[in-house]
């Protein structure tokens, strides 16, 4: 067989075998913020009130989603990993042991009802800029 002949029918077989596919139906993603080493992607996300945000820890180290108590709009409830009523008990378990961590695949929910800016941040990995906000419209 002759080199064209072969580059020609092995590469009909390859877009053959890729019929039907489409790289965004693959590559759609089922948590709007993820986790890298350090950071939220995207850091900040915009939400309609009463939506669900769903993080995904993506990375390899564990994190946290921690409310800042004072990073809340008036009559926002707090949010963290672990159910953690107040940001100062969410931190203070996490340094006693790791309590509120999600790992790798986990997945932490939340439903934000009230508009404005939500701030919050991973407790072990703040200092290194690990912060991000949530921005709700009504």
């Amino acid at each position: 067989m002759k080199r064209r002949t072969f580059l020609a029918l092995a590469g009909s077989g390859t877009i053959a075998g890729l019929g039907g596919c489409t790289a965004i139906a693959d590559l759609t993603e089922d948590h709007d913020i993820g986790m890298s080493a350090h950071e939220f992607l995207p850091e900040s996300y915009t939400v309609e009130a009463g939506d669900t945000v769903i993080w995904e820890n993506t990375g390899s180290r564990a994190h946290t989603v921690t409310a800042y108590d004072g990073g809340q709009p008036e009559g926002a409830g707090f949010f963290a990993t672990g159910g953690f009523e107040t940001e100062n008990d969410a931190r203070m378990a996490w340094y006693d042991d790791r309590e509120g961590s999600i790992y790798t695949g986990d997945r932490f929910e939340h439903t934000f009802e009230v508009p404005g800016e939500h701030d919050y941040y991973c407790v072990p990995h703040e200092r290194g800029g690990m912060i991000g906000r949530i921005v709700v419209e009504e």
